[in-house]
């Protein structure tokens, strides 16, 4: 089976579950991993911005995309010459499914379970002992946060972190005076490239904050990514623990 990925953290887990260069054969420009793979496999472009050509030049016989990432006018636009399986992921039981599902189609039922497995293990480990209160960044001018109804809130959540936002829903726009009642300021690395200049000027505005990068992909990238961040979710933990008792 020849399948197109529009999604990057799909495109890593088809390749985690063991397809090969030979089946993914289209991805976009932001499909990053694993690097040593997605480098023969040809880019039809961004998320949001897929080259309909390419894309029928490659006659896939599946093309997996997401609800969030990709442009709806364009995702049915290739409905009405391939067959697209269109995912939508905002809680630990939809990414569960999707690996589920993938593992069915591409008869990987073993690999995904594991996967699975490992996902929740993670999860179950990485606990913060107290409910800390949490802004969690994902874009500047304007800045944007995440509310209730995303993945990235569902994995705050189930370390034991409370949004500060959790009363909104998808991305909203806020202020910096909105982030005052949070003890930690997250900076995401992804989609906007937050750097340590950036922790500087919050540190401005909140200097008995806590303010750090955090890696986007282990917070946002559903499919099989979280079970590799046990490590970084343990080293986080344990940066904050450190604040708090500093």
């Amino acid at each position: 089976m020849k399948v197109v990925s529009l999604v990057p953290s799909i495109t890593e887990a088809l390749f985690d579950l063991g397809l090969t260069e030979n089946e993914v054969v289209g991805r976009t420009k932001f499909c990053i991993h694993p690097g040593e793979k997605v480098k023969n496999v040809a880019v039809i472009g961004g998320t949001k911005n897929i080259n309909m050509d390419k894309i029928k030049a490659l006659q896939p016989d599946l093309i997996l995309a997401n609800k969030e990432e990709n442009v709806k006018e364009q995702v049915e636009a290739l409905m009405d010459d391939f067959k697209v399986i269109v995912t939508n992921i905002e809680t630990i039981e939809d990414n569960y499914y999707l690996l589920k599902n993938l593992g069915k189609t591409f008869h990987k039922e073993d690999k995904a379970q594991l996967f699975n497995l490992k996902i929740y293990e993670v999860l179950d480990q990485a606990k913060t002992n107290s409910n800390i209160k949490v802004a969690y960044l994902i874009w500047k001018n304007p800045y944007m946060t995440i509310g209730s109804d995303t993945f990235i809130h569902k994995i705050l959540t189930e370390i034991g972190f409370e949004n500060i936002f959790k009363d909104r829903i998808r991305y909203p726009e806020i202020q910096t005076k909105d982030l005052a009642e949070a003890e930690i300021i997250m900076l995401s690395s992804e989609p906007f490239p937050f750097k340590e200049k950036h922790i500087e000027e919050f540190r401005e505005l909140y200097p008995d904050k806590k303010i750090m990068i955090v890696d986007g992909e282990a917070f946002s990238w559903y499919g099989t990514h979280i079970a590799k961040c046990e490590n970084y979710f343990k080293e986080l933990l344990q940066e904050i623990d450190a604040f708090q008792n500093s």
